[in-house]
């Protein structure tokens, strides 16, 4: 069933877009009725502020998994316990809806690591102006050096590799997974990082990790499925119809802080554009006419591989392909297609746990 459908290569990551404001309300399926839901999971600006550039932000924010958007919040101290002196010094440079970005923090909290979040502008961009590469997430780690880690995927195999081998430092287990340069179908040039689905363990840590080969096999399946389609059906879900591109832009515009000219372009152009964005977007990916029935088919393939025989597909507790298809889905939290697929899928309980447990 996986190879029967398309799988474009996707780094895990969000580029920084030009892009505006949101506040994701509450989760809309715990308060209310199913199918009622209005939220915002769109983003909005430019440098001139002309209908091209919402149309290139638009078309941005497609192309590289939808939800990649900015609140102003600038720093936060991230509660957790507390590790032993000389452990890691984190700090992720992110997006708050990025799916890639919500994969990390998901993987953070779990392991109870604390970091310090620096929310990006998309506009200005100065946080990250440190940096060549131009994506999110970007995590910088101390570990006795100062080192950055790019790539949500990579971030996530590194870390859990440091956490459980301590025979390498972290600059070395980052460079098992080195980046390569490819070139697109279309002719871009692009970053993909090898081994990245990897853990770096010894023959002793992987039998304690992974006791069977075919855990190991499984989680990895599932982590590249997480980035490679499940994250290509938020977009076209969330802009599905002009109802709901319009409420997504309808919340922007009260939360933010616009101008009256400026609220309506962002309201009434963002909104067309993105609504054809979406379009463009299940044609790309070859969805259906209908792309949710595409999200609860692939909802449900995922619960049918966790199985009812298994709390989570780690077993009693989360693995990595656990948190990286809660970090994806949860950027969905407050839209109507998150109310949706709580509704049509059978994902809820196994949702209600990955919550749970984050938490605790």
């Amino acid at each position: 069933p996986l190879s029967a459908r398309p799988q474009p290569k996707m780094a895990g990551a969000c580029r920084v877009w030009r892009v505006g404001t949101v506040l994701l309300p509450p989760p809309a399926w715990r308060l209310r009725a199913p199918g009622r839901a209005f939220g915002a999971a769109a983003g909005w600006g430019g440098r001139s502020g002309g209908s091209r550039l919402v149309l290139g932000a638009a078309f941005a924010l497609g192309g590289s998994a939808g939800l990649c958007l900015a609140a102003r919040q600038r720093l936060r101290e991230h509660s957790a316990a507390e590790l032993p002196a000389g452990s890691l010094q984190l700090t992720l440079y992110q997006y708050k809806t990025c799916p890639f970005c919500s994969k990390v923090r998901a993987f953070l909290d779990y392991h109870g690591l604390p970091y310090e979040i620096v929310e990006v502008n998309p506009i200005m961009r100065k946080e990250i102006k440190f940096s060549s590469y131009r994506k999110v997430p970007i995590l910088l780690a101390n570990a006795g050096s100062p080192l950055q880690l790019n790539d949500s995927s990579v971030i996530i195999s590194a870390i859990k590799t440091y956490l459980i081998s301590r025979r390498n430092s972290l600059e070395e287990i980052v460079s098992f997974y080195p980046p390569i340069k490819t070139v697109t179908e279309q002719g871009k040039e692009v970053l993909e990082y090898q081994n990245k689905y990897w853990l770096m363990l010894d023959e002793k840590e992987t039998k304690k990790v992974y006791p069977v080969k075919e855990v190991r096999v499984e989680e990895m399946k599932w982590r590249k499925w997480a980035d490679d389609w499940l994250v290509h059906l938020i977009s076209p879900n969330v802009y599905r119809t002009p109802k709901e591109a319009l409420a997504s832009f309808d919340y922007i515009v009260r939360e933010g802080k616009f101008g009256t000219l400026e609220g309506l372009f962002a309201k009434y152009v963002g909104a067309v554009a993105m609504f054809f964005v979406s379009k463009r977007l299940k044609k790309r990916h070859q969805l259906r006419d209908d792309v949710r029935e595409d999200l609860y088919e692939a909802v449900n393939e995922w619960v049918k591989a966790v199985g009812k025989n298994r709390l989570f597909m780690g077993g009693n507790q989360p693995n990595l392909a656990d948190l990286a298809v809660y970090g994806v889905l949860r950027v969905m939290e407050g839209l109507e297609a998150f109310d949706d697929m709580m509704v049509h899928t059978n994902v809820q309980p196994w949702y209600q746990r990955m919550e749970e447990v984050i938490q605790k």
